[in-house]
């Protein structure tokens, strides 16, 4: 990338533009560029730095929120002629032209240096075609996000290109850039955070404190290589507050279905067999997981089910091979029968030998080439791995390209899919003059079309978003009542608000992949993709050994996507590639299907977690120090802000790992909460009972035929299910015959002795699985409390109208070694069983009384 910084000086505030709310409006003397600077709502402000040459495009990553902060809590502080500040919600805001360019700052409550503020004479900087935004780097502080960049979690001392592109097979630590553009960096301190978000689709970079020189010392800096910029800025006390402020901004996390926290199979050898055809070869691997006793929920069928039969046998989208799959209907019938759902892998490119390349290329569905201002044509992937074939990528401003795309998917809904898998969608196209179409009118357009038509200004990812609109919509058109769910593997902002979950893409089996693959579950999540997971065993390299896929399960059950999805290519086989199974090794059988019945157990308590991400955009999978802010070893130990070796899944379970062959234990730390001083944790997966008090590291065992270390925080509860598929609420039909989900635990992890009075209060969340938004969630509410000889337990729920539990009696389980009765609201309960871990179940309850409906 050229430099060519040109900065603006000799700012000077003018009147805000007509029909204009913004705050603060800067015109320079130099370029004609103004910079603006508002305080939207508590927590949240905007900045734009434009000129007629660097302009906004219509079709940004989100729109600019409504304003709801009273004029009055803007109590200006401060105000001449060459600087502005106010306190909105104790955080003082301070834009500074003293100097001659603008300057802002943030300080938070209770502070005299700010958290956030600009490099003084480099803050806001003209880049030929794009721009440049330099800032203070906080040395020695933490850095997250951008979507998703290789491992560690902590982004200091690093650069990025941001932008996504077609890694197969990609290194964990080392490559970048990867499938996400996310243009969101947060700093993260004890005395609070703040985040810059970056609205544009335009490739840039960021440099977070990797550049310095004598003449800048350390700085932060955001590149973007076209238009001009807008900025959000995110303050917080916590990850958590500064999270949910930009979930407000772009939207919160959808809701999933819940039959897709279930194993969700897949392997692309599977719909690429001619002999045995594949749809045989997909109703035997249903009949290994009824003979195996594996539950299974979903499959993954990869786009073998759309090459062509004859030569060249290239991927045409929305068709099926008729050899391979000779009735799609039936088939897919028959799946559904096993209790299967199935996800269809769909590519926005085709080919040249496409049956509909002519009609697309001739609709204008394609983008244009500026150099030969001929429909663009592009080598694009079409067999194995490295392998190609000419054609054109799919332009989604285009009207005719968006509608043929609806269409599709709206057939492969009406055949009875059931997933829809937006894959190889990062839109890596060579040139950044091509032309788009820009006649869909989803894509925002001013009626005078000042933006010119090139993709580079644009961005590629716009397609991205725009793919993941066209997917979600037609599903709805075609089930309503129905939440649609799709899977992408790349994805912006915004796509976030059509796509339901996504994962890492292809991966490499290693231990090292395992570990880092950690890192970018909770970067991750702090972006928004909650329902996020990898591909357990390593999508390319070689097979993994029985401790490492054993291994790979049992860490991938605690995350909010589980799923065992593979393309192992080698030098002798590059169009089929061999699979793994849960089976495929005799001696580990038995302990991968226990630990996938353990993910069945886990799934009311999974899907809980998603849910209260829906509305509060709380990911699942946290950080170590998420909520534990207050604890300096948290900040200062590089184990934990590396983020690989331990998280929270929900605020009840800590969850270590074990990444090298042979280690039978791992180090843990237990962050400690000074507001609960006798905070503990009790170790899950050994006996006898383990207590641990907070604020220390401790070394726990952990064979690889029993499991990783987890530890529960003592006084939490996780509800738990059946150990195998149920129908939820929701399901009007039930062709695989599947019990009902009408089995409610809640394990409970009660303090050695008594609690002395305290009572320990948690919360799970319910609904019926499958309806469209609005969420109607109903609660459920469980406290506890313990003597020297009891565990009393109390229950209360708040039911959405409309939903009525499957369930009507609620056991309690109690961790190993527990010797005491329980009491469930005031009746004392029966111990009905011991299972192999030596946890027992407590029942006896009367039928579930009807409770408060909201």
């Amino acid at each position: 990338m050229p430099q060519l910084e040109h900065v603006p000086h000799g700012y000077h505030a003018v009147a805000p533009s007509n029909n204009s709310k913004e705050g603060l409006r800067l015109q320079s003397t130099s370029g004609d560029f103004v910079f603006t600077f508002e305080a939207l709502r508590q927590g949240l402000f905007r900045t734009t730095f434009i000129s007629p040459k660097h302009l906004l495009p219509p079709h940004r990553a989100t729109l600019v929120p409504q304003q709801i902060i009273d004029q009055e809590s803007l109590k200006s502080v401060n105000s001449s002629g060459t600087s502005q500040s106010f306190v909105v919600d104790g955080v003082t805001a301070n834009a500074d032209w003293t100097s001659g360019l603008p300057l802002v700052s943030l300080t938070l409550p209770g502070h005299d240096t700010p958290l956030h503020s600009d490099l003084p004479h480099r803050s806001y900087v003209a880049d030929g075609t794009g721009i440049a935004h330099y800032t203070r780097y906080n040395n020695g502080t933490l850095h997250l996000g951008l979507g998703e960049k290789p491992a560690p979690m902590d982004l200091s001392n690093r650069h990025f290109v941001l932008s996504a592109t077609d890694s197969f097979g990609y290194d964990v630590y080392r490559t970048d850039p990867m499938y996400k553009h996310i243009p969101l960096l947060i700093n993260a301190t004890p005395d609070g955070c703040v985040g810059i978000f970056s609205t544009s689709h335009a490739r840039g970079y960021y440099s977070v404190g990797s550049e310095m020189d004598g003449m800048w010392g350390r700085f932060k800096v955001y590149r973007q290589e076209y238009g001009g910029l807008e900025e959000y800025l995110i303050v917080g006390k916590t990850l958590k507050e500064v999270v949910g402020i930009y979930a407000d901004l772009v939207g919160y996390p959808m809701l999933v279905p819940r039959w897709a926290f279930g194993y969700l199979a897949g392997g692309m050898k599977y719909s690429m067999l001619d002999d045995p055809r594949a749809s045989d070869v997909l109703m035997k691997f249903a009949g290994n997981l009824k003979k195996h006793n594996i539950p299974c929920s979903g499959f993954q069928m990869s786009s073998g089910y759309t090459v062509a039969e004859t030569e060249p046998k290239t991927r045409n989208v929305f068709t099926w091979n008729r050899h391979r799959f000779p009735d799609p209907k039936g088939f897919i019938d028959a799946f559904h029968r096993e209790g299967i759902r199935l996800i269809a892998n769909v590519k926005p490119y085709v080919l040249e030998s496409h049956p509909e390349y002519n009609k697309l290329k001739a609709a204008g569905a394609f983008f244009t080439d500026s150099l030969t201002v001929a429909s663009a044509e592009a080598r694009l992937w079409s067999a194995g791995g490295g392998e190609s074939g000419i054609g054109g990528h799919i332009d989604f401003t285009s009207k005719a390209g968006y509608k043929w795309w609806y269409e599709g998917i709206r057939e492969l809904k009406r055949v009875g899919i059931d997933c829809i898998w937006n894959d190889n969608n990062e839109y890596t196209i060579p040139h950044d003059g091509w032309q788009c179409e820009l006649t869909e009118p989803t894509v925002i357009q001013d009626k005078d079309n000042q933006y010119g038509q090139a993709i580079g200004f644009w961005g590629r990812a716009l397609n991205t978003e725009l793919m993941g609109k066209s997917s979600h919509d037609a599903s709805l058109d075609i089930e309503p009542n129905q939440r649609p769910f799709i899977l992408t593997r790349s994805a912006t902002a915004g796509t976030l608000r059509y796509c339901a979950s996504s994962w890492s893409g292809d991966n490499v089996t290693s231990w090292d992949g395992m570990k880092g693959a950690n890192a970018l579950s909770l970067t991750a999540g702090m972006c928004l993709m909650q329902c996020y997971g990898h591909d357990i065993g390593g999508f390319e390299g070689p097979q993994p050994s029985p401790e490492l896929l054993t291994r790979w399960c049992q860490q991938g059950i605690y995350s909010p996507r589980f799923a065992i999805n593979c393309y192992k290519t080698s030098p002798d086989n590059n169009t089929v590639g061999d699979v793994i199974e849960p089976w495929m090794y005799e001696e580990t059988t038995p302990l991968i299907r226990d630990i996938i019945k353990r993910r069945y157990e886990l799934i009311p308590y999974l899907y809980s977690l998603s849910l209260d991400s829906h509305q509060t955009a709380t990911p699942p999978q946290r950080w170590t120090g998420w909520g534990y802010e207050q604890d300096p070893e948290v900040w200062k130990n590089k184990v934990l802000t590396d983020g690989e070796t331990q998280y929270w899944l929900g605020d009840a379970l800590l969850i270590g790992g074990v990444f090298e062959a042979g280690a039978s234990s791992a180090k843990m730390y237990l962050p400690k909460d000074p507001s609960n001083p006798d905070l503990q944790f009790l170790d899950l997966n050994n006996t006898p009972q383990s207590y641990y008090v907070a604020g220390q590291w401790v070394d726990i065992p952990a064979r690889w035929t029993d499991s990783i270390p987890v530890l529960a925080r003592v006084g939490s509860a996780v509800p738990v299910g059946r150990a195998e598929q149920v129908l939820s609420v929701g399901d009007t039909s039930n062709h695989a015959n599947l019990p009902l989900d009408d089995y409610r635990a809640v394990e409970i992890f009660p303090p050695k002795g008594s609690s002395n009075g305290k009572i320990f209060n948690n919360t799970w969340f319910e609904d019926d699985g499958v309806s469209s938004p609005p969420v109607r969630v109903s609660t459920f509410n469980l406290h506890y409390s313990t003597t020297d000889d009891e565990v009393q337990v109390k229950f209360s729920e708040t039911l959405h109208p409309g939903f009525k539990p499957h369930w009507c009696e609620l056991d309690v389980i109690v961790p190993a070694g527990e010797g005491r009765g329980v009491r469930l609201i005031g009746k004392p309960l029966v111990s009905v069983d011991v299972d192999a871990k030596g946890r027992t179940r407590w029942t006896g309850a009367d039928k579930r009384q009807p409770g408060k409906v909201e």
